[in-house]
């Protein structure tokens, strides 16, 4: 496997590149290591992908939406069988702790089965009352017809599921974009999708970067959605050019700087617990990571010391062992961005609470970086307190108050997810109320997502758009219809039929 060359998966069948233009897959726990190598697609590649998925769409929309569900019934039922092999691989790939991995794969599966039971329950829009008798109205669900899904490296195989699950059982045919930097959990997630029968042009994946891949799917004029997960500025070209095109609609999901707020009543030890995970889970290259941990005044000594002895403690490490608490940065370029943020914290005058970056690391050619947590009073004019890090960098903050917690928290132009721990419902109920966030959570941390629920943020977080199960309005249009059971025809509003 580690010297593979890996094709595009199109129109039902492992495509070879007319190119000769490939990349490879490294493990970043271990540069050194190729997983495999893939092709860099181009205009003809996109081109084959596209028009196999519009050829397919009529088809898979007519096979109706009970049918269409038991292909994601059968890919859940292959990924439980591969749960193991597959975590592994993604490990190796994206340098998540094994754990995690395992968790990526679980989520990836219980996405696929969400999206069965969706599709087998039937519901496929609503049935209304008219203010006339003799009518029947209902709604129905229409597929928009091609999807391009642009997925980042984080969550290999939870997301794509994220973002095809739903969008295949409601009838669209779905183009896999996956991150270059996790190609081969693209690849493997087309095996299953094979393995399972799905008919030619329904799931394709095309590898490539952003740039010759990515661009071209979403610009194309017979692509119809657009779902993106990545950074803003990318984000913002995608809406730009899908503003351009007349039947194109997108959701974008673009980072945070999320918080954890401590109130003075709060549980010490859940705080403590709740804040290093969403602090340092994925070495801090989640969106929803916290990089700020707003504490009372009246408990933030309590809390800082705590929480600095438990980050002193935080196992990094090799991916594969069962014993660590997370594994690599992504790339090098992961890996200067967060030094810089580091160093920021200091030209910025913070006093550092905890460096551990000067310590050996645990494998001399690995991308990696260590708990860094600082400590000073909100600045709005700070960079390192109000921009997305993307690594396991974090500020301790203190505050007054529920009320002084929430307004810091929204001083940011992000607004994705957070938390507060609190004892207190009227401070969460408040918490709750008056935080612009797409994600909240009470007593948890702030990272995370439910299955059933949308999962997207506000302001530069996103497009107001969520995404999971938030995507029904942008995958489908809603069609009105109303059918008259009578033999004549009556007006609603009292408008008369009488023809003058």
């Amino acid at each position: 496997m580690a010297t593979s060359r890996i094709h595009n998966f199109i129109n039902g069948t492992w495509k070879a590149a007319p190119s000769d233009d490939w990349f490879e897959s490294r493990n970043p726990a271990h540069p050194g290591e190729v997983i495999g190598v893939f092709p860099q697609s181009g205009a003809a590649d996109i081109e084959e992908a596209v028009v196999s998925a519009n050829r397919a769409h009529e088809g898979w929309r007519a096979m109706g939406l009970v049918k269409r569900a038991e292909y994601l019934l059968r890919v859940a039922r292959l990924m439980e069988e591969d749960t193991e092999p597959l975590a592994r691989l993604l490990a190796q790939e994206a340098g998540k702790q094994i754990n995690e991995a395992r968790a990526d794969v679980v989520e990836a599966i219980h996405t696929a089965q969400y999206a069965f039971s969706f599709g087998h329950l039937g519901q496929y829009g609503r049935v209304l009352g008219d203010e006339v008798s003799t009518k029947r109205c209902y709604e129905i669900l229409e597929p928009r017809g091609v999807v391009v899904a642009i997925t980042p490296w984080n969550f290999p195989v939870a997301l794509p599921f994220w973002l095809t699950g739903l969008s295949l059982v409601l009838g669209n045919c779905v183009i896999l974009k996956p991150s270059e930097y996790t190609p081969m959990c693209g690849a493997r997630i087309a095996g299953y999708f094979e393995k399972a029968g799905t008919p030619p042009g329904v799931f394709q994946v095309v590898q490539g970067f952003g740039d010759t891949a990515g661009a071209p799917l979403v610009s194309h004029p017979q692509t119809h959605v657009v779902l993106f997960t990545g950074s803003y500025e990318v984000g913002l070209r995608i809406k730009q050019e899908v503003a351009k095109h007349a039947h194109k609609v997108c959701t974008i999901e673009t980072g945070g700087k999320n918080a954890v707020l401590v109130m003075e009543d709060a549980n010490l030890d859940m705080a403590v617990t709740a804040s290093v995970l969403s602090a340092f889970k994925t070495s801090g290259q989640r969106c929803v990571t916290a990089g700020r941990l707003l504490v009372d005044s009246r408990a933030v000594d309590r809390f800082r010391d705590r929480f600095v002895a438990v980050a002193r403690r935080v196992t990094v490490g090799e991916p594969m062992d069962e014993g660590i608490f997370y594994g690599t940065m992504i790339n090098q370029q992961g890996v200067e961005k967060g030094r810089r943020f580091n160093e920021m914290a200091k030209k910025e005058g913070f006093e550092i609470l905890l460096d551990r970056n000067i310590e050996p690391p645990p494998t001399p050619d690995g991308y990696w970086l260590k708990p860094f947590v600082y400590t000073g009073a909100w600045r709005s004019d700070s960079v390192c307190l109000t921009e997305e890090a993307f690594s396991p960098h974090v500020a301790v903050v203190p505050v007054r108050g529920v009320e002084e917690a929430v307004a810091v928290y929204n001083d940011t132009k992000y607004g994705l997810s957070g938390s507060i721990i609190t004892e207190d419902y009227r401070k969460a109920k408040y918490a709750e109320e008056h935080m612009k966030c797409g994600i909240f959570y009470w007593n948890l941390p702030c990272i995370g997502a439910g299955v059933r629920l949308p999962f997207g943020g506000v302001k530069q977080s996103g497009n107001l758009i969520p995404s999971a199960a938030g995507l029904i309005p942008v995958l489908t249009h809603p069609k009105a219809v109303t059918y008259n059971l009578d033999t004549q025809i009556v007006m609603a509003q009292g408008l008369s039929t009488e023809i003058k």
